[in-house]
């Protein structure tokens, strides 16, 4: 996880920057890259109170983006220490020029990005070891697991959302039927609508929407929660007093929404069908009698099945990407809102994926 070496908080009056950690010749290229993002068009403070070490290389990126901002704006130092001022004053006083802003090439930008998602996936894989770790001592030892706070998100992120999952299903159902209506009744086949909206409900979308819905609402709000608790250091004040994090937040989020999912995917399954039945029935002319009946018919049994079966795959994969985002919130609000928006990102990206993994296993079994 990269740390932070230089926070940016925008107020209405005044933007305020708070340096900390090591400005060092091995970081100034990771600060730069912040300081190119600091707003200048109002008043700008900037605390040195934080830095732990300067060398000539930091003291210099200091003095170019002092310089370059002081021309725009206002800037007020605060914290800055007698070593600090005097490495200044010295470097100060020997410049010719000022140092020159340098410019990352296309090649490096790709580079960089591509290290950092090789670091976000071993960050995954070291995540999952310690989810699994607590798995086997929960199991071991049953009565450690917390099953109030489980139910708590059953409730939370299972029955308050079913809501919204069962209005996105039924307008989905009634999309797919007035769209397919239109095409098979070219051809006198009404009736296969009722295949159409019920294999396509119950295999494919009903799972999809449902997932989709929940990493959008449960699984950002896992990050959200979890990143507020580790801005106010109650994560570690839990690792002080000997609780590990992993029981008290993570397992039971991700046995919530396990239990939880599939249910709301029955549910989805039932509002999706009964939109396509209502549309029918406007489109169509297919009777509610005529359309459960057809459905009987073509609608199996292990369609059902191999639908319900993505339930408690999604369910893991959106509950742990939710948590493993919460825990690399770093000190700021900022790294909040980045970290819950690449949260929702990264999950229905993993669902959809997984998802045309399901499909082709599918086919290749002839399911």
């Amino acid at each position: 996880m990269k740390r932070e070496y230089l926070s940016i908080k925008n107020d209405p009056q005044q933007t305020t920057l708070v340096s900390s950690g090591e400005w060092t010749l091995s970081t100034v290229q990771q600060i730069e890259e912040r300081l190119r993002r600091v707003p200048q068009d109002k008043q700008i403070v900037w605390d040195l109170s934080k830095v732990e070490e300067f060398d000539s290389a930091g003291v210099l990126l200091f003095i170019e983006y002092f310089d370059r901002f002081k021309k725009r704006t206002k800037v007020l130092l605060q914290g800055y220490s007698q070593s600090q001022k005097e490495m200044y004053d010295l470097l100060i006083g020997h410049m010719v020029e000022s140092v020159p802003v340098r410019k990352s090439s296309f090649l490096e930008a790709l580079g960089k990005s591509t290290l950092e998602v090789f670091r976000d996936i071993r960050d995954f894989i070291n995540f999952l070891g310690h989810l699994f770790h607590t798995i086997m001592q929960v199991l071991l030892r049953p009565g450690n697991f917390r099953a109030k706070e489980m139910v708590y998100h059953i409730h939370h992120s299972g029955f308050n959302a079913l809501v919204i999952i069962g209005l996105t299903s039924f307008l989905v159902g009634m999309v797919i039927a007035y769209q397919g209506a239109v095409q098979l009744a070219k051809f006198g086949a009404d009736i296969f609508i009722v295949d159409t909206v019920g294999i396509s409900i119950v295999r494919e979308l009903g799972p999809m929407i449902t997932a989709i819905v929940i990493a959008g609402r449960s699984g950002s709000s896992y990050t959200a929660e979890i990143g507020a608790m580790k801005i106010t250091e109650e994560i570690a004040a839990m690792r002080t007093m000997g609780f590990d994090p992993y029981n008290f937040l993570v397992l039971p989020r991700v046995t919530a929404l396990i239990i939880a999912l599939p249910l709301l995917i029955f549910f989805s399954d039932i509002m999706g069908i009964f939109g396509g039945m209502v549309a029918s029935q406007m489109q169509l002319n297919i009777s509610m009698a005529q359309f459960i009946d057809r459905l009987h018919e073509v609608l199996a049994l292990k369609h059902y099945v191999l639908g319900m079966i993505k339930g408690p795959v999604f369910a893991f994969v959106i509950a742990a990407v939710g948590c493993f985002r919460g825990f690399q919130v770093s000190d700021n609000t900022e790294s909040l809102g980045l970290h819950t928006t690449a949260s929702v990102v990264n999950s229905i990206f993993l669902v959809i994926a997984f998802d045309a993994l399901f499909s082709v296993i599918y086919t290749e079994l002839n399911l």
